[in-house]
């Protein structure tokens, strides 16, 4: 496919406006598929503005217009085709070219266990996954789902019929991507493969017998989009291939828009993964009709990611992960080699484990796949992750904090980095390359998080000490410190662990036992409220008390707590409600002059909101006022409050009033820092 490259418009393009030269960019094969095809196919036309459409829609058969975006997919002949090329308004001419999808030791690879230890789950956003659809009600997925749709063209001339449950081209609500109903739940056509990428973003396996123990992101919520259609002709599936399920640009077009329009909404989407793709590029194709829809999305914060593609090309990737303005994701093996199929070059922005990666399929059975499209989940999970973890942070800074944190693969054509999310979310954010200096009492943010990931061998027998510098806190230690540790041992019984305070107190973490696993990967929860200061050089002390066996500590962390509340609850409109937070097991005495509050609420219109911090003995700090011109319908915001008028142990409590009648909304969740 050659499709002529213009440069990329970034994150404040207008969706509705494109830049382009006075020549449209038509793709030379297309006059070739025309012949090939009968003398009719599908083209996806992208215009100026919006109101060039009727125009270029003249041209030929309207089969699709978007209501967001300045583009139209029509069935045209030669003819048309030529009257395109006259019309000056027209950006570019691509065809609607149906494409296949890009086909539990991953996770902890990625240190996705070290991240959900921390308790970064993903809670509070949302991923969107367009797909073959999923099996909603498959242990590992269910309850997670909180929006669907299907856009599944028709077109005889493709030999493509629908995929939705209801036969119908197009489908929304409860229901209209599950791939366990409809045609998709024929076995013979294969539609696990959207079932398996979204259980690698937000899987959940807890209390699920011989599930994985989790996807990347298991608190984080599922849009489930279907953009596959059902072909019966040998011509698209391949030689003995048929019947099988490809995707049209213009059902992944529909789907991109629908993402947007939950965005708009106040759904709390971060990312929308397209696992799917073909073609070979070397340079950005920012001429694909598809590249508007994804700069939207950008503007609205939300990121694309694509997979490369398995061509195994070591110096280029396939359409839409060329699009500049995407995240193009390439594969990995568990060694850290790049997959023998995996695209890859100079356009791909990340790596992430693809090779036998193990997931959820339908019928509520577990397989394992290899794929770009297995890869490009890992990040679109991430992106929920960092977002919990960096709730003000943009998608470009999070894009960076994955590249830039990750493990460096080199390659013939270029050095990409592997993701490595537990560095990316733990790692405190910095504005320059310079490192960040210890704060001060007076300056100090929290930071909830320190770890130690370097090796220490464990004597046979005898003890080693792994330490942790915690700074920055301020007071004394709480009463619930998550300890995490990960060790490698061919008899775990024979360990004793103990965590050792800065002040040399000791806290038995794990006793020598008859264990004869060879692995501890265990959360401890310590009271360390003895401990007169939380600041200073704590240690895991190993302690092997047999022979003959020996092993390393892997890694540990320290996880000083927050206080949270996820529970949703609806604002009424012109009235109030409350959120509750309990703080124990803190220091006795006053909060501190630096607690840190943020909330997440979605409302029709955020400048009714009047917003409240009540602390436990009643004291009313004010957070937000209302502002009647502010039409936003997203409140994300952190807010600073001196906390040293009131206790830090008891209730506090945020407190939302709606104080104009005409819009409603609820909290999604918000927490404090001490």
């Amino acid at each position: 496919m050659a499709i002529a490259s213009t440069p990329a418009n970034g994150a404040s393009v207008n969706p509705d406006e494109q830049t382009t030269s006075a020549t449209p960019s038509i793709e030379p094969e297309l006059s070739t598929r025309l012949a090939a095809a009968g003398g009719k196919i599908r083209v996806n036309v992208v215009t100026k503005t919006r109101t060039d459409l009727p125009a270029a829609a003249s041209a030929g058969q309207a089969l699709q217009t978007l209501s967001r975006f300045p583009m139209v997919t029509l069935r045209v002949d030669q003819a048309a085709l030529e009257r395109l090329a006259k019309l000056p308004n027209v950006v570019s001419v691509s065809e609607d070219r149906p494409v296949p999808p890009v086909l539990a030791e991953s996770v902890p690879l990625i240190g996705g266990d070290k991240t959900r230890a921390a308790g970064l789950t993903g809670a509070g956003s949302a991923v969107a996954v367009l797909d073959t659809g999923v099996a909603r009600s498959h242990p590992f997925l269910s309850g997670r789902v909180i929006s669907e749709a299907c856009f599944s063209p028709i077109d005889a001339d493709y030999s493509a019929t629908s995929l939705c449950p209801n036969g119908t081209a197009q489908q929304e609500g409860s229901g209209a991507a599950d791939s366990e109903q409809g045609p998709c739940a024929d076995v013979a056509l294969d539609c696990d493969h959207g079932t398996h990428v979204a259980g690698i973003a937000i899987g959940n396996g807890k209390g699920v017998t011989g599930a994985p123990p989790a996807g990347v992101a298991p608190g984080a919520g599922l849009i489930a989009i279907q953009v596959f259609s059902k072909f019966t002709s040998e011509d698209f599936c391949g030689v003995g291939e048929a019947p099988c399920v490809l995707s049209f640009t213009s059902a992944q077009l529909a789907g991109l828009e629908k993402v947007l329009e939950l965005r708009e909404s106040g759904t709390p989407v971060v990312a929308a993964n397209l696992s799917l793709g073909a073609g070979r590029y070397t340079a950005a194709c920012d001429t694909d009709p598809r590249k508007p829809a994804i700069d939207g999305l950008l503007a609205a914060g939300v990121a694309t990611v694509v997979a490369s593609g398995n061509n195994g090309y070591g110096d280029a990737v396939s359409a839409p992960a060329c699009v500049s303005s995407a995240i193009a994701v390439g594969s990995t093996t568990d060694q850290d080699e790049v997959s023998a199929f995996s695209n890859r070059g100079p356009l791909l922005d990340l790596f992430a484990p693809g090779t036998s990666i193990i997931s959820s399929v339908p019928g509520g059975k577990w397989a394992p796949l290899s794929g770009t499209s297995m890869a490009a989940p890992h990040v679109t999970g991430a992106l929920a992750v960092l977002r919990q973890a960096f709730p003000q942070s943009s998608i470009g800074q999070l894009e960076s904090a994955m590249k830039t944190t990750g493990k460096a693969i080199a390659y013939a054509s270029a050095t990409t980095p592997r993701l490595r999310l537990d560095s990316a979310a733990l790692t405190q954010p910095t504005p320059t390359p310079t490192p960040t200096p210890t704060p001060t009492s007076a300056d100090a943010v929290w930071p909830r998080y320190f770890a130690n990931f370097d090796d220490h061998a464990i004597p046979d027998p005898g003890s080693v000490d792994s330490p942790i510098d915690v700074s920055g806190l301020l007071g004394k230690a709480p009463a619930d410190v998550n300890v995490y540790v990960n060790i490698r041992h061919p008899w775990a019984g024979d360990l004793k662990l103990d965590l050792i305070s800065p002040d040399g107190k000791v806290f038995s973490l794990r006793q020598p036992s008859e264990d004869s696993s060879d692995y501890i990967e265990e959360t401890y929860q310590v009271d360390a409220s003895s401990v007169a200061t939380a600041n200073g050089t704590w240690k895991l002390r190993a302690t092997d008390a047999w022979t003959p066996d020996s092993g390393v500590i892997d890694g540990w962390s320290m996880d000083f707590p927050f206080f949270e509340n996820w529970d949703a609850r609806d604002i009424p409109d012109k009235g109030v409600v409350q959120s509750p937070i309990t703080v124990t097991g803190w220091f006795p005495g006053n909060a501190h002059a630096k607690v840190t509050v943020y909330a997440e609420i979605q409302h029709t219109w955020v400048g009714d909101l009047k917003l409240d911090l009540i602390s436990p003995n009643g004291t009313v700090y004010p957070l937000r006022a209302p502002n009647s011109k502010d039409n936003g319908d997203v409140i994300q915001e952190t807010y600073p409050v001196n906390g040293s008028s009131s206790p830090a142990n008891g209730t506090w409590t945020l407190r939302v009033e709606d104080v104009t009648a005409g819009d409603t909304g609820y909290i999604e969740g918000w927490w404090i820092k001490f």
